[in-house]
């Protein structure tokens, strides 16, 4: 299936200077009238092919539109979405939308989070998380040193190379939340990915969805369960080799008695960041603060200590990468 992004987009089409040489005499320019915002933007979501066949309940806005249409497209070309319901929350990196799933899917609601445009060159500051984890090309294959042309393009910047370190900072959220379901953590089922959507398990109904802890009252009760369901979750990231890295009570939603972990691109491996340790200690320093208020008496540089001691220790690294060779 072909796969629609803004990139595919030939913006030469919407000039606003042209050159004209004349014999003997250095090109001189010729003003071009500018075209209407209104006007590209329709262009450009003709030129994608998919506004006569999807028209989303969401009314996006003007400068949403086109963004959403191309990314989404491809997902509702291979009969994996049929609407986008709407707009469930925004963030700095990406957005993300209650959709509805083609019956033949089996699913009934789910979940887009589509990256913002601007990711694509200007990503948040996340060297630290980055740190000693490998590169990503949009079929999930690390890219080796050897690979001449994406080493360069990443090296220099280049608009490729920020495409690449921008779907790479997406399948490490993706195949971090394959690991996890599969090992029967509280995350959201993956079910597909593409340049700059993840689309995965919807948490909610038709009306609202799960909203996340920091919104919500708590009792004593239910806080000490949940505060116990979220420290399985994270010896089970440990269990894979991974630390979540900016876990609070922003990113995890409640629902029905259930909490579910979301936000992943961040993940950081406890093989090859040195960071990892801090990131166990702060997400730990966090989700403890939360419960806190609610009478559930904890400490967090106790729990990071011995997480570290069992899951941080050579020789469980040794085991890790081991399984990992076989």
């Amino acid at each position: 299936m072909p796969k629609y992004r803004i990139a595919d987009v030939d913006f030469d089409d919407y000039p606003e200077l042209t050159t004209e040489a004349e014999p003997g005499r250095p090109p001189k320019t010729k003003h071009v009238p500018k075209k209407a915002q209104s006007a590209v933007l329709n262009e450009i979501v003709e030129a994608t092919g998919l506004e006569g066949g999807f028209n989303p309940t969401y009314v996006p806005a003007k400068y949403e539109k086109v963004w959403l249409l191309s990314s989404l497209g491809t997902f509702y070309e291979q009969h994996l979405i049929s609407d986008v319901l709407a707009l469930v929350k925004g963030g700095k990196e990406a957005t993300v939308y209650r959709c509805q799933a083609y019956p033949e899917t089996g699913l009934d609601l789910v979940a887009a989070k589509v990256y913002r445009p601007r990711q694509f060159r200007n990503l948040r500051n996340d060297k630290a998380y980055r740190e000693g984890r490998a590169v990503l090309t949009g079929e999930g294959r690390e890219v080796k040193k050897t690979d001449a042309r994406i080493m360069r393009a990443l090296n220099k910047k280049t608009a490729f190379g920020e495409q690449v370190a921008h779907s790479s900072w997406l399948l490490h959220e993706y195949t971090t939340l394959q690991k996890l379901f599969a090992a029967g953590a509280a995350v959201p089922e993956p079910y597909a990915v593409s340049d700059n959507v993840i689309v995965m398990g919807y948490i909610g109904d038709r009306t609202s969805a799960a909203p996340p802890l920091h919104e919500i009252v708590l009792s004593h009760r239910t806080a000490k369960q949940l505060f116990e369901e979220v420290l399985r979750n994270v010896e089970l990231l440990l269990q894979l080799g991974f630390v979540h890295g900016d876990l609070s009570a922003f990113n995890i939603l409640y629902w029905e008695g259930q909490i579910t972990l979301i936000d992943f691109p961040q993940v950081s491996s406890i093989m090859a960041n040195p960071n990892a340790q801090f990131f166990l200690e702060r997400d730990l320093q966090r989700v403890c603060e939360y419960f806190e208020r609610y009478g559930v008496r904890s400490n967090p540089r106790q729990l990071a200590e011995n997480f570290w001691k069992q899951y941080g220790k050579p020789e469980y690294i040794d085991e890790l990468l081991a399984e990992l060779d076989e």
